[in-house]
């Protein structure tokens, strides 16, 4: 029977109260105490930098796919309404509007007993009628097979959205113990995980940058990573020309990743493989690197010759 490592999410703050009893009526100022003026706009994700000047739209469509965005990566234990709020730096009575607008159209659910908002069926449908459109996940498999079949360890597919990187496919090997560090539908920002870190180690250092500096505020909920881990991990990383997460974000796991490049674009794919950190060490590592590498070459232009 397989272990599994997995993340411990962070735990609601509060516990009970419906959406309605979320919300708090607003402060009115007094006379010799003038109102205090804030100006908020959510903070994760934003675009890179060479998205078009207004890739979002208006500003009502940039807060709902956020909001979308930020609830899906809290997988099934969802989020509070207070915080979505705090996570996307909203007003609570805005926060409320704009979930309240997504449940409406089955984008969003509610849990009954939490008060959680969790992804709605609609999101589900809309995935399902774009797959056939989409089968990166189908041409991965195969090598993601062979990867876990060699190595007896987990082995994973991220591909960016936005400045996170999502799990796209997830096997595990026939080693007794596991490193299920994410499940599908996983998201985190990039640089978390070795998969992740691979996608963000193709950018130009600004803008490696620029993503630390946009992602720095939710690194807390994903275990042990912190900005100086983060810099660390890049350092080592370019040392050995592939991505290195050392305990990083899990105790006790390790994991190397690499992108997938097809043509001069930007990489939006990597395979990472995890493992207990004991299977993570040299000269083994230097072997899964090799192997790992091997893949993906072979993967590459089997892409090449299918999507472009």
């Amino acid at each position: 029977m397989n272990a599994s490592i997995d993340p411990v999410p962070p735990q609601a703050s509060e516990a009970g109260a419906g959406p309605d009893d979320d919300l708090e009526p607003a402060a009115v100022p007094s006379a010799d105490k003038p109102a205090r003026k804030r100006s908020r706009a959510a903070a994760s994700p934003q675009p890179p930098s060479d998205a078009p000047t207004h890739p979002w739209g208006t500003q009502s469509i940039h807060r709902a796919v956020t909001m979308l965005r930020e609830i899906a990566a809290h997988g099934q234990k969802g989020l509070r309404l207070v915080e979505l709020a705090e996570a996307l730096d909203l007003e609570r009575p805005t926060a409320h509007r704009i979930v309240k607008g997504l449940m409406a159209q089955g984008m969003v659910a509610q849990h009954p007993q939490t008060k959680a908002y969790r992804l709605g069926h609609v999101v589900y449908e809309l995935g399902l009628a774009a797959s056939p459109y989409f089968n990166l996940k189908e041409l991965c498999h195969p090598t993601l097979r062979r990867l876990s079949e060699k190595t007896g360890d987990s082995v994973f597919l991220m591909v960016r959205s936005g400045l996170d990187a999502v799990c796209f496919d997830h096997l595990e090997g026939d080693y007794p113990i596991q490193a299920r560090a994410l499940d599908i539908g996983g998201r985190r920002p990039l640089g978390v995980g070795a998969g992740s870190l691979a996608l963000l180690l193709t950018y130009p250092d600004d803008e490696i940058e620029h993503i630390i500096d946009v992602t720095a505020p939710r690194f807390a909920a994903f275990g042990r990573t912190t900005v100086d881990r983060l810099r660390r991990a890049i350092q080592a990383s370019r040392e050995v020309g592939y991505a290195v997460n050392h305990e990083d974000v899990l105790e006790g796991v390790g994991a190397i990743g690499a992108p997938i490049r097809i043509g001069r674009g930007q990489p939006y794919a990597a395979i990472s493989i995890a493992a207990v950190n004991a299977r993570m060490l040299s000269p083994r590592r230097e072997e899964l690197a090799g192997l790992l590498v091997r893949e993906i070459r072979q993967l590459e232009k089997k892409l090449a010759a299918q999507i472009l």
